[in-house]
């Protein structure tokens, strides 16, 4: 009987397309699905790119696999995942491999790659970026799991992965849930990122009067420079779509709600934990948020008042937004490799970062130039303590600093809701201060609390005895 190189269950879109560019590659490809007329059809439709070897039950799935088995899952992250792993870890033998290619959260990959290498079966918790047509020609593939399931999975994944330059984009991330981590993490900047573009739309349309199909254009000229990305792309292709029913621009025609799988939530949830402040991610996070509730906006928008709506601006607000959307975009993408790197240290996981940028700059999603930058920083100093700090991100800050607080003051002053832009610029605020308020927060809590407080000028700890005589004594 012929065997399978490597074998993929649940076959929505996403499955279906990375077994399609498994086949594609040369490799036999085993395929199943819970309702078999998925398996049917796909080999129906697709049987003439490459060997796809289809089974009817997860049995004869893992049977017609070549040793060492190598499973990818492909279905909705949660109690789903679980009972297929249970499924499949029970047909299998030590050695063997089973990927989740989903968005699972980290923690339960983590508690999944225990509980599996205890039997001798590795877990490779793997991200995989690029929607259904990078999965289909090349994605950003981050796969964790033992260094051992990389000498036998990573071939392939690097195989049918993105290139850039020649460069696959799929490296080995980490142990455990390093994979699912980082994938966490490109998704909260991914966030991040349309937030931001959603605001230089929404600024541009509200204080110039443009079009959508206008800005469209403005979208496009940026593409050409530093701004060069994936989103800011299809940004301008989005802008210039006009609906047919009723020719009205298509953005006009779509409800202002926007939805979230959770993913963003996870990484604002995991920074919180980590103690790493991911402000952009948040306000992201939260302006989604924001939109999900139209009755509140429906109760107060009658009462609530607002500056007139005025022009205000011309190609001099265009290129302010501009350096305002560099900037941010850099905080934003800044603040995820912090996150990352103190999740490395906190797991043990020993991240390279400049890798995680290199294997971005293809197939995902926030796939952008300026990430050879980012890569090109931690080539320079891999203890980089910030991207901010890095000379030339420094620099482009430093250049951009002015346009970024016109936009934000404009944006003030006309009533338009920037709470990106806002808050990357107070990040930026915040990093570059020799002092912060915070000396008073430790007071405060100190006088409520007696929670203590540190003294700039002599070791230790010490409170205040603020109901009594005020004096200060060594905390004990």
């Amino acid at each position: 009987m012929e065997l399978a190189d490597i074998g993929v269950t649940g076959l929505a879109t996403m499955g279906r397309n990375l077994a399609r560019n498994l086949a594609r590659h040369g490799y036999a490809v085993a395929v199943h699905n819970r309702t078999e007329s998925r398996t049917q059809q796909l080999v129906r439709e697709f049987g003439g790119e490459g060997t796809f070897l289809p089974s009817q039950d997860l049995a004869r799935f893992v049977a017609s696999l070549k040793r060492p088995r190598r499973a990818i899952i492909m279905v909705k992250a949660g109690p789903g995942t679980d009972a297929v792993i249970d499924e499949l870890a029970a047909l299998m033998e030590p050695g063997d491999m089973i990927v989740d290619g989903g968005n699972a959260y980290f923690e339960d990959t983590r508690r999944r790659e225990a509980a599996l290498r205890e039997r001798g079966i590795h877990f490779v918790g793997t991200g995989i970026s690029g929607g259904e047509e990078g999965a289909l020609n090349g994605p950003s593939i981050m796969p964790g799991g033992s260094k051992e399931s990389w000498e036998a999975l990573g071939p392939i994944l690097q195989d049918i992965s993105a290139k850039v330059d020649g460069v696959p984009c799929a490296v080995h991330v980490g142990p455990d849930g390093a994979g699912h981590f980082v994938k966490m993490v490109h998704n909260g900047i991914e966030y991040s990122d349309m937030q931001l573009i959603a605001e230089s739309y929404d600024l541009l349309r509200q204080a110039l009067g443009a079009t959508p199909a206008e800005l469209a254009g403005v979208f496009r000229e940026w593409n050409q420079g530093d701004l060069d990305s994936y989103l800011i792309e299809i940004t301008a292709e989005v802008l210039d779509q006009v609906d047919a029913e009723t020719g009205k621009p298509f953005v006009d025609v779509v409800v202002d709600r926007a939805e979230q799988k959770g993913t963003g939530r996870w990484t604002v949830q995991s920074a919180l934990e980590l103690g790493v402040p991911v402000t952009g991610i948040a306000e992201a996070v939260f302006a989604r948020a924001l939109s999900g509730h139209p009755e509140q906006r429906e109760a107060a928008r009658p009462l609530l008042q607002g500056p007139e709506l005025t022009g205000t601006g011309g190609k001099e607000l265009v290129e302010d937004v501009r350096q305002a959307l560099y900037a941010s975009k850099i905080v934003a993408y800044a603040q995820g490799f912090d996150q990352m790197a103190a999740a490395s240290k906190e797991y043990g996981w020993d991240l390279d970062l400049g890798a995680m940028a290199t294997i971005w700059r293809g197939g995902c999603i926030i796939r952008a130039k300026f990430l050879d930058r980012i890569r090109a920083a931690y080539d320079a100093d891999r203890a980089l303590p910030t991207l901010l700090a890095d000379p030339s991100f420094a620099e482009a800050l430093n250049a951009a600093q002015e346009s970024w607080r016109r936009v934000v003051a404009t944006a003030v002053k006309i009533g338009v809701p920037t709470p990106g832009f806002s808050s990357a610029l107070a990040y930026y605020d915040g990093l570059r201060r020799d002092r912060l308020p915070a000396a008073l927060v430790q007071g405060l809590r100190d006088y409520f609390g007696a929670h203590t407080y540190l003294r700039v000028d002599k070791e230790g700890a010490y409170h205040t005895d603020w109901s009594g005589d005020r004096a200060e004594r060594p905390a004990s």
